[in-house]
């Protein structure tokens, strides 16, 4: 199975991905967590036209494909992507074995306030450009399967893990 875990940079993605990952290892040892930004390090796609429209949806796909490779091995898998494409959100659909969606939203202003990249101020600035939220629309995912809003700080990020895990179907 796979999770997405979906939403803007700095919407919580990555840490409410890391406790999914870490319940979900306890259950089934052949998980695995693929977190993008690290992804990009490991493949060096960092550089260039990357993080253009489409560089994203390059490395995008790439995400996909890796995710239906591990699939295809029955190892779960814990994304965690911007994934702003709704053509590759579909791709998941269509392919994987076992597909749950999660969108992580939050408004411009919290994530403004938790951008450690700072991101966001120098694209409003204008001193940086291919952002998504700012010059880069973000499609929102049509039809997640679960969706949360984490505009609040200092959430029960284990609490949401276990919401994730029995709304897919992995606890019960």
């Amino acid at each position: 199975m796979i999770i997405l875990i979906t939403g803007l940079s700095a919407s919580g993605k990555t840490t409410i991905g890391r406790a999914v990952y870490k319940k979900w290892k306890q259950l089934a040892p052949e998980t695995v967590m693929v977190d993008g930004d690290e992804i990009r390090d490991v493949l060096k796609m960092t550089s260039g036209d990357a993080y253009t429209r489409d560089g994203r949806h390059a490395t995008a796909k790439r995400y996909c494909d890796l995710t239906y490779w591990l699939d295809r091995q029955d190892i779960n898998v814990v994304c965690c992507s911007i994934s702003f494409f709704e053509d590759l959100r579909q791709l998941n659909r269509d392919r994987l074995s076992k597909y749950f969606e999660v969108y992580v939203k939050a408004p411009m202003d919290v994530l403004q306030r938790r951008d450690t990249k700072n991101l966001y101020d120098r694209a409003l600035a204008g001193k940086i450009d291919n952002v998504v939220g700012v010059d880069l629309i973000l499609d929102p995912p049509k039809d997640p399967d679960m969706v949360i809003d984490n505009s609040i700080d200092n959430v029960d990020i284990n609490a949401i893990a276990k919401s994730i895990l029995t709304q897919a179907k992995v606890l019960k």
